[in-house]
């Protein structure tokens, strides 16, 4: 083939996204053309195995993948490929699974008949070093992610992400710091640290001195000039005042921004959860953040219908969120993930109810991220815009900067912020143009 197409279809999680954005410019940078499915001679899939739902899913991307007409290989990787590769390589001759993610552009390459494509092979650090400016120039991205941990050690017990994904691990510093040397080199205004447990970040350098997120955030702020850091999904138990200081220290160069996974607002659904804090803990940790750091945006993740979950436990659950007042609400019903111990507890909740509680934890979720909007007005924050005067705020709010140029996309940008309409959507104007020169802090 003279430069094959191929397609990555990404499923899943935000380090699955920052994954499937390297293998995307790793098969560019090995000269493949990249096309939409219904185009590809060659179809990869990140697939993603955090629920029953989502296995459902990908066995769905993949029958859709070998149904089409033109009959493309599929390379399948990713969480379902760690756990159980046969449920999906028994669906076709034409489906090869691929363990290891660093790798799949050399099986594609493979596949494809192409000149020896080099293995990423060497270890996280190889995995954390390539392409990093192919990936920001070919997905035009204002935002990369950079993925600095992967694995997890915890056991809840509706999750089996610890089976997939593998013990804790962490990437070296340096090779952190070359990605976002490399992003800042390419005009990248945010870089999102993201990992499979971002908070467990924990690695040991050539004097065995054990670096943590906090100190790697100050470190990438100290020996970098990147303009924003953002950190992604941190779980409760690995929030401390450390952290909290290091980015109160980094001043506007950190996003006022933490999205913390509470899965459950009642202290006995944690309990069997297998969570590590309470519901109080858990508010006691949201004080701390906010006592030393006013403007962050505090966001989580929640499940309706956890097994046993009974209407008091969904009422404390639902009453907590409306008292923490999330800026962001990531509402999931719960679906049972075969091989964990909630999918086979007692007193699993009836899928209308389960629907009916998410539905009310949606509307909660909507009036308490239009409040922490509000609360903006009269502030103001950084900006990254974009699609032309459209983007998001350091608080992960949407924002319209109504007074920049249609071509500011890439650009970060302070605003005044102004106002809300109807939608929800704050509208801004860029900060030099505001007609007052201060901004409530």
């Amino acid at each position: 083939m003279s430069r094959p197409f191929v397609c990555v279809v990404n499923l899943g999680c935000r380090v699955n996204r920052v994954e499937s954005d390297r293998i995307t410019a790793d098969l560019a940078a090995a000269g493949f053309a990249l096309v939409d499915q219904d185009e590809a001679e060659i179809i990869v899939i990140n697939t993603c195995a955090v629920t029953g739902e989502a296995e459902a899913k990908t066995r769905k991307a993949v029958r859709h993948a070998l149904n089409l007409p033109q009959e493309p290989m599929v390379v399948v990787t990713g969480c379902v490929v760690n756990l159980h590769p046969e449920e999906l390589t028994e669906l076709s001759d034409r489906v090869v699974a691929e363990a290891s993610k660093i790798d799949v552009a050399a099986r594609v390459a493979e596949l494809a008949g192409m000149p020896h494509v080099m293995s990423g092979s060497h270890g996280m650090a190889a995995d954390a070093t390539d392409s990093v400016h192919d990936l920001a120039g070919l997905l035009g991205r204002s935002r990369l992610g950079i993925k600095v941990q992967d694995g997890c050690n915890n056991r809840c017990t509706y999750c089996i992400v610890w089976k997939a994904r593998g013990p804790e691990r962490s990437v070296p510093v340096e090779s952190v710091l070359e990605q976002v040397r490399t992003a800042e080199a390419a005009g990248i205004p945010e870089v999102v640290l993201t990992g499979v447990n971002l908070g467990a970040y924990d690695y040991a350098n050539q004097d065995d001195a054990h670096i943590e997120i906090d100190e790697l955030l100050s470190i990438i702020l100290r020996e970098t000039s990147i303009p924003q850091v953002r950190l992604s999904s941190l779980e409760p138990m690995d929030v401390n005042e450390r952290l909290i200081d290091a980015m109160v220290a980094g001043g506007d160069r950190v996003a006022p921004f933490l999205h913390l996974p509470l899965q459950s607002g009642c202290t006995d659904t944690l309990v069997r959860m297998n969570r590590p804090y309470t519901a109080d803990e858990y508010a006691a940790m949201v004080d701390m953040i906010r006592a030393k750091l006013p403007a962050a945006a505090i966001s989580c993740d929640i499940i309706a219908g956890f097994p046993g979950e009974d209407e008091r436990e969904f009422q404390e659950s639902l009453d907590f969120c409306k008292r923490i007042g999330f800026a962001h609400m990531h509402v999931f019903r719960y679906s049972a993930r075969p091989g964990t111990p909630a999918a086979t507890a007692p007193d699993q909740v009836d899928p209308e109810v389960m629907a009916a509680r998410a539905a009310a934890l949606r509307a909660t979720a909507l009036d308490c991220s239009k409040a922490d909007a509000r609360a903006r007005i009269g502030t103001c924050e950084r900006a990254v815009l974009e699609y032309g005067n459209r983007g998001t705020l350091g608080s992960f709010h949407r924002v319209v900067v109504d007074d920049a140029d249609a071509e500011a996309t890439g650009a970060l940008v302070t605003v005044a912020i102004m106002g809300m309409d109807d939608h929800g959507t704050l509208h801004a104007v860029l900060r030099e143009r505001a007609e007052y020169k201060s901004c409530r802090p």
